[in-house]
């Protein structure tokens, strides 16, 4: 029996498991990680809401996002500006804040670095703590719509998940016609709250109303209709 022999197989063996284990561990810092996928997200979703944005900022990879941006990436340096691909007029800036809790000066001093408030029509602030009820207060006196996300929020596009129902937002048009269709008003179709995870992801506002698919194995293939409030 050579035990010298299965020795070097075991050894090999082992070798290998590890360095097929070693291709799916980041070695990179979570911070970068944690912007990276957040990023990432908030792009899918201004695109979903109508803005123009390159598939080539979407697509981009972890590798190269930490080459571009650094392993300790700048909040500032990570901002997003975009315009509606139908009115390109109106403009949605994103601006990550930092670690810190966010207070009124730091809201000031970004209200500061805000050019052409004129032609923005939203704001969406990208929180990693939690902001003081005077910046809240400070935040509401901006002429512009200003939306809050918790970074947590966004590492994950819900919209991607296996268990959510497929949803699209109805035109003015669209809604209209479903309306007249089965004679009904808004208040007769189910309710989806503002606050509702779908309806921040598509920014939508009240009385606008998304198709809803499911598609499910057992309860098959069916369409409902649901009402912002």
């Amino acid at each position: 029996m050579d035990g010298g022999g299965w020795f070097d197989g075991d050894l090999n063996g082992d070798f290998e498991v590890k360095r097929c284990l070693s291709s799916f561990v980041d070695e990179g810092r979570i911070e970068s990680h944690r912007y990276y996928l957040a990023r990432r997200t908030l792009l899918e979703m201004l695109r979903d809401r109508g803005y123009s944005i390159p598939a080539l900022d979407i697509d981009i990879s972890l590798q190269d996002f930490r080459s571009f941006y650094s392993q300790k990436p700048d909040p500032d340096r990570l901002r997003i500006s975009a315009a509606l691909r139908s009115d390109p007029s109106k403009k949605i800036l994103v601006i990550f804040c930092g670690p810190d809790v966010v207070k009124v000066n730091a809201i000031r001093s970004i209200a500061t670095q805000i050019v052409n408030k004129d032609s923005l029509s939203k704001l969406i602030l990208v929180l990693q703590n939690h902001i003081t009820s005077q910046a809240l207060k400070a935040v509401d006196l901006f002429s512009f719509q200003v939306e809050k996300f918790q970074i947590t929020d966004l590492l994950v596009n819900i919209t991607k998940h296996v268990l959510k129902p497929k949803h699209r937002v109805l035109t003015d048009q669209e809604k209209n016609k479903l309306l007249k269709k089965y004679s009904l008003n808004e208040k007769q179709l189910p309710r989806m709250l503002q606050q509702d995870a779908i309806a921040r992801y598509y920014g939508l506002e009240k009385g606008q109303v998304v198709k809803v698919i499911y598609n499910g194995e057992i309860t098959g293939s069916h369409v409902t209709y649901r009402c912002v409030w």
